[in-house]
């Protein structure tokens, strides 16, 4: 049987999570931040769709896909920057952000042709 979860457990939670996430690089916290920004730039495009109307519905979607796929490179980013990170190990930061930069603007490029 499980046993529901008290209150001093999430505490206890949150306050692991804070403190492992304290000794995370400065690098990385800033591509959290990008990527946090990216997502809630997409959940408000959504949420103006819901309340104004997605009459141009193919720059509502060239709007969106561009946030999540800004974010899911980010993420990429993110994972190959990491030091902690074994399998990328020999990829220099250099080169983890240049495939980033050539693949965001792969990415603006399909989206800006979508749009129209």
């Amino acid at each position: 049987m499980v046993k529901p979860t008290s209150n001093k457990d999430a505490q206890a939670l949150i306050h692991s999570l804070r403190s492992a996430y304290s000794a995370t690089p400065t690098s990385l916290k800033i591509i959290d931040l990008y990527v946090g920004f990216a997502v809630f730039t997409a959940v408000i495009q959504v949420v103006y769709m819901a309340v104004v109307g997605s009459f141009p519905f193919n720059s509502f979607l060239s709007g969106v896909l561009s946030c999540v796929g800004t974010a899911v490179l980010a993420v990429c980013l993110r994972i190959q920057v990491n030091k902690e990170n074994k399998e990328f190990k020999d990829l220099p930061p250099e080169r983890a952000f240049a495939d980033f930069v050539l693949c965001n603007l792969v990415l603006h490029l399909v989206i800006m042709n979508f749009l129209g």
